[in-house]
């Protein structure tokens, strides 16, 4: 199986943006790991909220394939704890999928195209981050579930 991470604009902190990397580059120990940015929307204060909302989730569905598990980083999503992350990831490993994809959205969310396309929602917390924070604290519990598995002193509970 492979993960790719699909999130809408660039990191304009290098301190995010190197945590990023830092845990994109140990996932590859375990996964095929991909990390994919679609540019900001240029000219957006033309646009309203929803508008952009439908114009970002275009890109994002054009990056995708019919057979590809799209599961949505979203506030209103499904919480876990890591090592219930850990097991959701060992079951869509188990169950022969091809490739599992995560997006972040940008500031305004998804479009009901993208939520309409998703096969699952995922909250990190109740609280609500940038979508630039979500980056790091994302690969960083991806790299947890990982290390959960490999039975790694990593996570301790």
């Amino acid at each position: 199986m492979q993960i790719r991470l699909i999130a809408i604009g660039k990191t304009d902190n290098p301190s995010v943006q190197k945590l990023t990397e830092e845990y994109i580059q140990r996932l590859g120990h375990y996964i095929r790991f991909e990390f994919e940015i679609i540019p900001d929307l240029k000219n957006t204060k033309s646009l309203g909220i929803s508008a952009q909302k439908e114009k970002e989730g275009e890109l994002i569905l054009k990056k995708l394939q019919a057979s590809d598990d799209l599961i949505l980083l979203d506030e209103r999503g499904k919480t876990f704890s890591s090592m219930e992350f850990s097991d959701f990831l060992q079951k869509k490993m188990n169950s022969g999928l091809k490739q599992l994809i995560f997006v972040i959205g940008g500031p305004y969310g998804f479009s009901e195209a993208v939520y309409d396309r998703a096969n699952g929602k995922i909250s990190l917390s109740k609280m609500t981050f940038s979508h630039q924070m979500i980056r790091p604290f994302f690969a960083e519990q991806l790299y947890r579930a990982f290390t959960i598995q490999s039975n790694e002193p990593y996570h301790h509970e």
